[in-house]
């Protein structure tokens, strides 16, 4: 994995054991369809939780992350995007 990433002039974006900083944004995701969905039902097969889950990302939260981001002028958009680091 590493010799693949280096061989495409990428960084890994790994921080120290115990630093959440690189994963806030999928823990909160991840945290949020839990609550939201996933722990509110029961499903009879991995493909209907698949097709659920996907609803859930493409019906309500990305509508609600792009209306959100509609709010933000756009210096403070500019805040909220990580920075790209290039090799």
């Amino acid at each position: 994995y590493q010799r693949f990433l280096r061989g495409h002039n990428l960084i890994c974006s790994m921080s120290a054991v115990g630093s959440c900083a690189d994963n806030a944004a999928a823990e909160s995701f991840f945290g949020m369809l839990k609550r939201e969905r996933v722990n509110r039902r029961q499903y009879r097969t991995r493909a209907e939780a698949r097709a659920d889950i996907f609803d859930y990302i493409e019906r309500f939260y990305n509508p609600v992350k792009r209306r959100r981001l509609e709010m933000l002028n756009n210096k403070d958009l500019l805040l909220t995007q990580p920075s790209v680091k290039t090799g």
